[in-house]
C-alpha cells in the first residue's frame, strides 16, 4: 500500500468512531489506498474480519496481505450481496470515505482533474460504459442543465450548457482541456477554479452514479449493521453530506422525523457526534484535501 496513493483523512477519529471490539467484523466500503483499512486491521484482534470494497482496478494493487482482509472489487452499493456470499448477515461497523482518492485526481489519464490535458473519462470503474465524453457530447440540453445544477450547484448552468452545445456542434468535446476552455468562458473570474471544480464534480457524479449508489449503500447499512453497530462516513460536498445527515437523523433521505404516539422520535440510529467532526489545523497543514471533509457517526439502535 502506497502512502502517496491517498492520505487517509480524519483516520484516528474514524477508527475511534467505529467502536471496534474483540472479534468484530467491519466493512471499509471505500478501500482506495488502504490507509483506513490498515488502521482498522490494527484495531481488530486476530478474530476480527474486514470486508473492503473498491470498484477501481488500481485500488486492488493496494490490497493488504492479511488473512483477516477480504478485498472485493465492486461498488459499495452491492455490499449486502457480497457479505451474503461470505455467509455474513450483519457486521459491527461500516466505514466509508466518500472522497475521490488523491490517486484518481493525480493520474492525468483518468480525466478527473482540469489540471491536466487528458481524455474526458472520469470513470472510477474503467470497465463501465458511460464516460464524461458521452455525457458532454450526447446528453440533451435539459439533462445537462439538471446535472450541472443538481450535482455541481452551478448557478449559470443554462449559459454553460449553451456553450457546450455550441462547441460540440462544431467538433466533439473529447478532452479535459477543451471542456476547461468552454467552462472557463462562463466562469466568474474571481472564482474560476472553484467553478471548474463544480463543473468537473457534476460530471464525475453523473458518470459514476454516485448519488444513486450512496442512497443504495445507506439503505443497505440498516440491514447489515448489528444493533449497536456503528455507521461512520466521511463526506466532502454538501449533496452527499445532506443525504448522510438526513439518513442518520431519521432513517430516510428527506430527514423527515417520525414520532410515536407519545411523541418519541422514531429513528433506527442514535447520533454519536451531534457536532460534525472536521480536520484540525495540524491535519489541514499536512493534507489540504482534508479541508472539506466532514465526519458523521451514528449507532444502529
Amino acid at each position: 500500500m502506497s502512502a502517496i496513493y491517498h492520505i487517509p483523512v480524519l483516520a484516528a477519529e474514524s477508527i475511534e468512531g467505529m467502536n471496534l471490539h474483540p472479534g468484530a467484523s467491519a466493512v471499509d466500503a471505500t478501500f482506495g489506498g488502504g490507509g483506513h483499512s490498515a488502521m482498522i486491521l490494527n484495531a481488530l484482534d486476530s478474530g476480527g474480519r474486514l470486508f473492503a470494497f473498491d470498484q477501481d482496478e488500481d485500488a486492488a494493487g493496494n490490497a493488504i496481505e492479511d488473512d483477516r482482509l477480504f478485498f472485493i472489487r465492486h461498488n459499495f452499493r452491492y455490499v449486502r450481496n457480497f457479505l451474503k456470499y461470505y455467509d455474513v448477515e450483519q457486521v459491527d461497523a461500516v466505514f466509508a470515505d466518500l472522497g475521490v482518492s488523491s490517486h484518481e485526481f493525480d493520474e492525468a489519464d483518468r480525466g478527473f482533474s482540469f489540471r491536466f490535458d487528458a481524455p474526458l473519462d472520469m470513470r472510477m470503474n474503467r470497465e463501465a460504459g458511460l464516460d464524461a465524453a458521452k455525457v458532454v457530447n450526447e446528453y440533451d440540453e435539459e439533462k445537462l442543465q439538471m446535472i450541472f445544477r443538481m450535482y455541481g450547484e452551478v448557478k449559470n448552468a443554462r449559459k454553460l450548457v449553451a456553450q457546450i452545445v455550441k462547441a460540440r456542434s462544431e467538433a466533439p468535446i473529447k478532452t479535459t482541456t477543451r471542456l476547461k476552455e468552454i467552462a472557463s468562458s462562463c466562469a466568474p473570474k474571481a472564482i474560476e477554479n472553484k467553478y471548474l471544480a463544480q463543473v468537473f464534480q457534476a460530471l464525475r457524479i453523473e458518470v459514476n452514479e454516485e448519488m444513486e449508489a450512496l442512497r443504495e449503500f445507506l439503505a443497505t447499512s440498516l440491514d447489515i449493521l448489528k444493533p449497536g453497530g456503528r455507521l461512520v462516513i466521511l463526506t466532502y460536498h454538501s449533496l452527499e453530506d445532506r443525504l448522510c445527515k438526513n439518513f442518520m437523523r431519521s432513517g430516510n433521505f428527506e430527514g423527515k422525523i417520525e414520532k410515536d404516539f407519545y411523541g418519541n422520535v422514531q429513528s433506527p440510529f442514535k447520533i454519536i457526534n451531534r457536532k460534525v467532526i472536521i480536520a484540525g489545523e495540524e491535519e489541514l497543514q499536512a493534507n489540504p484535501r482534508s479541508r472539506s471533509a466532514k465526519l458523521r457517526i451514528a449507532e444502529r439502535i
